[in-house]
């Protein structure tokens, strides 16, 4: 968005960011058999966006990010990630429904979604599993916490109850 600034490396929120360039990608270009998981790291905070997209980029995957519901229903269905990382509390669109979208869209619904989120009450739980998300973490939630979590999922392990990060 026009007039926001990002600190340091790690991703744009134009596109991925391929390792070892620490620019944005131009375009995405079709991941090789063996290329890294891309994952979209969705938060309307800046600072808790960096600091995942730079250590996600750091342990070896490939980061897109957007700061809202909209956005991430947008950049999903553009770049197909492997797996999405969803702050339920959101401007314009909040995860809970974002989530719902990207789980009735054909193009997105096999997309993994974990929701990393303050609002760690049962009920919240509950309703981002009828929303469609694949896994829970309540924040505060260290960045190896998410990385172990990621992996998972992507790995395709066995549903755990929703835990707490960190």
């Amino acid at each position: 968005m026009p007039g926001r600034s990002r600190r340091g490396a790690g991703g744009d929120k134009g596109g991925p960011t391929r390792k070892g360039d620490g620019g944005p990608a131009s375009a995405p270009p079709a991941p090789a058999k063996n290329a890294a998981p891309l994952v979209l790291v969705v938060d309307d905070f800046p600072d808790n966006r960096e600091m995942y997209v730079q250590y996600l980029s750091f342990a070896g995957y490939r980061v897109a990010e957007a700061d809202d519901g909209e956005e991430a229903l947008v950049k999903a269905a553009a770049l197909l990630p492997d797996v999405v990382v969803m702050d339920l509390a959101l401007p314009r669109l909040d995860g809970w429904e974002a989530t719902r979208r990207l789980k009735q869209d054909p193009l997105t619904r096999a997309i993994p979604v974990i929701a990393l989120t303050g609002h760690g009450l049962p009920e919240h739980v509950e309703r981002a599993q009828q929303a469609g998300c694949d896994a829970f973490l309540t924040k505060p939630c260290t960045p190896l916490d998410l990385a172990t979590e990621i992996r998972r999922v992507l790995e395709g392990s066995p549903k755990k109850t929703p835990r707490k990060g960190g």
